[in-house]
């Protein structure tokens, strides 16, 4: 007979463990497979030069920020190291997350020595280091975010696609923001790549329209993508009077219907409010959920993962999820992973989906990085997840070990790869 957990305190063990051990898919990194060479990013300099702690050490600093960008990487986690972590206390979760990596490789934060830590490093490979990291953060398999828009990624699809793909830890997506956003330049580079397009996109162009898709279908099929992806700002309305649009209406959906694969929306980030951040100077605002409902109403047989920037449109969102089978929420993104907000929406989700959810995603950038995403996300879904079962257990029903296991795997792993599959 299989163990009915009756014991309030084996049960809370039980949903620990299972949270703690079980291999997760991260759905959305911007990581990079060994064979993309140095467009993947690892080692301590890039873990404090990332650009939340970029934006913090900025508020704390007086050196200006084109002194600041002139510094070359070690030099400018140097300062970041100075600034964050040697004049005052790193309890931020950027800064947290930068010692709950070192500690989880195996080095001594108490010592706060920046130049053992490095020396540590250099003894490593990128390819080693990718099982160390894997190991460490427990992750099966990440999906990466790979954009032919850019010139060197691009060029190594093209030289290189076979070996880019071999290393089946690494999934890929289809990123297709400058298409969506930037079509009067995107569209000479597709027509240097062969693709006869127009210099304005009209739906009424039907050899604009069919090879637009062409390009869409050629290169998630090159990358045997898992699905396609582009981030939207807060005002992003559908349909509406625009190209992005269109694009979507005519070509990348139809795109998505002909490879069978889901589109992943991320909404609510405000680009480069303050320029001279760089990437750390984007900000977040409240989106239009209608926009999601439309698109989903819109296109019943299209699947669609969202994320949405905002903490004031979670309620909303789940509120959403539960109208359209076609829509799977997934993670806390950016800046809502923070422990106190991802234990609020993965709760209301829990409350609202049941089991039904993508519960979290790293959005790393530097390998590193996944240790401390997943370490610190799953101490957060274990305390969720263990006072669902508790307020369950106290209704009556007693659950076996197996079956909060079950629901575990799903959430981190299978809820995914079922929802990519689907169809």
């Amino acid at each position: 007979m299989p163990e009915v957990i009756a014991d309030k305190e084996r049960l809370k063990q039980v949903v620990s463990r299972a949270v703690d051990q079980t291999p997760v898919t991260d759905i959305h990194t911007h990581l990079y497979a060994p064979a993309f060479g140095d467009l993947g990013l690892w080692g301590v300099d890039h873990l404090l030069s990332y650009h939340y702690l970029i934006a913090e050490t900025m508020r704390q600093t007086s050196l200006s920020y084109e002194d600041f960008w002139s510094l070359d990487r070690r030099g400018m986690a140097d300062h970041v190291w100075k600034t964050l972590f040697i004049d005052r206390s790193p309890y931020s979760e950027a800064c947290r997350g930068v010692l709950t990596t070192l500690g989880r490789l195996g080095m001594d934060v108490a010592s706060r020595d920046l130049s053992a830590y490095r020396k540590w490093y250099d003894g490593q490979t990128y390819l080693d280091f990718v099982d160390r990291v894997f190991s460490i953060a427990k992750v099966k398999a990440v999906v990466m975010t790979n954009d032919p828009f850019d010139p060197k990624e691009r060029e190594l699809w093209l030289r290189k696609e076979e070996s880019l793909l071999q290393d089946r830890r690494f999934y890929t997506s289809l990123r297709i923001d400058p298409l969506l956003y930037d079509w009067e330049n995107q569209s000479r580079v597709l027509r240097e790549m062969g693709y006869e397009v127009g210099a304005a996109f009209s739906p009424e162009d039907r050899r604009t329209r069919e090879e637009t898709i062409r390009f869409l279908v050629d290169w998630g099929r090159r990358m045997k993508a898992l699905y396609l992806a582009a981030s939207f700002p807060p005002d992003f309305d559908y349909p509406a009077d625009s190209t992005l649009s269109a694009l979507l209406d005519h070509c990348v959906l139809e795109a998505c219907g002909r490879l069978n694969i889901p589109f992943a929306m991320m909404i609510g980030v405000k680009r480069r409010v303050n320029p001279s951040l760089g990437l750390a100077g984007d900000r977040v605002g409240r989106a239009k959920v209608e926009a999601v409902e439309r698109i989903c109403a819109r296109h019943p047989q299209r699947r669609f993962l969202v994320t949405m920037l905002a903490r004031e449109n979670q309620h909303e969102l789940i509120v959403l999820a539960r109208k359209f089978r076609n829509l799977m929420v997934f993670g806390c993104w950016w800046f809502l992973n923070n422990p106190s907000l991802v234990e609020e929406i993965t709760a209301m989700r829990c409350e609202m989906l049941g089991t039904a959810f993508i519960p979290q995603h790293s959005d790393a950038r530097v390998l590193d990085q996944l240790i401390y995403k997943w370490d610190h996300s799953r101490r957060v879904i274990a305390r969720v997840l263990h006072a669902q079962y508790e307020a369950l257990h106290d209704t009556g029903w007693r659950m076996t070990p197996h079956e909060i296991e079950r629901d575990v795997r799903n959430l981190l792993d299978q809820n995914f790869w079922t929802f990519v599959k689907r169809g």
